[in-house]
């Protein structure tokens, strides 16, 4: 071989087992999000319960702030890092949890429920965004705990070939399509009702701040 093509096929190398082991790392560390986003979130009456103890206005507000950033930041990096199982070649050739999808999909859900309702005023929709958040992470951790990482044991081997992608890859494919049209639709509303939002809100501040005429200044005079 040319030095050339020595030096093509450890670069080719380099990326591929770099791209592996990041993806690898990520489906790894996703449990320990999903886990601190159900900890965050169910964790609310215990932070209310401490603001009433707080004598400080200020340190209330800090504390509660602190609160709702952290929550609601983690939701979003949890469900950026969880794309991953929108690749169609990675869900067809790694070991990934095949509901993985479906996963991401309800964790979606609970972000659309706190963007359209007020879910910490809200005890309905509190219920609603924490059911989502429970079944969103029950889909990941049953695959991943009993199938991913249980493959080193012989009793849980029919367990790692009916939940693991890469032996079902015509199955994963389709729960990945299905929850990729789902979180589409999901998202797709999220943002029509966003411009219907900023289009009444504008049409709002251009009604109170419209310059009068002079016919209805003139009236507003005689009066």
């Amino acid at each position: 071989m040319k030095p050339d093509d020595v030096a093509t096929a450890i670069t080719n190398a380099l990326v591929q087992g770099g791209a592996k082991w990041l993806m690898a790392t990520i489906v790894a560390f996703l449990p320990g999000l999903w886990t601190m986003t159900l900890m965050l979130h169910l964790g609310r009456p215990y932070v209310l319960r401490t603001l009433r103890r707080c004598g400080l206005r200020l340190g209330a507000d800090v504390w509660w702030m602190s609160y709702l950033l952290m929550r609601d930041a983690l939701l979003l990096v949890t469900f950026a890092l969880s794309w991953i199982f929108f690749a169609p070649n990675e869900v067809q050739s790694a070991a990934l949890p095949i509901t993985g999808p479906v996963a991401a999909l309800f964790l979606l859900l609970a972000l659309a429920v706190k963007l359209v309702r007020r879910v910490d005023d809200d005890v309905s929709a509190y219920r609603w965004s924490t059911a989502f958040l429970v079944v969103g992470a029950t889909l990941y951790y049953l695959p991943q705990v009993f199938a991913i990482e249980a493959n080193s044991q012989p009793r849980l081997s029919w367990l790692v070939d009916t939940f693991t992608s890469s032996s079902h890859p015509t199955a994963a494919l389709w729960i990945m399509w299905v929850s990729l049209a789902g979180v589409i639709v999901i998202a797709g509303g999220l943002a029509l009702r966003l411009i219907q939002h900023a289009d009444r809100t504008m049409g709002q501040r251009l009604s109170t701040t419209r310059p009068k005429t002079p016919s209805a200044a003139a009236h507003a005079a005689d009066d």
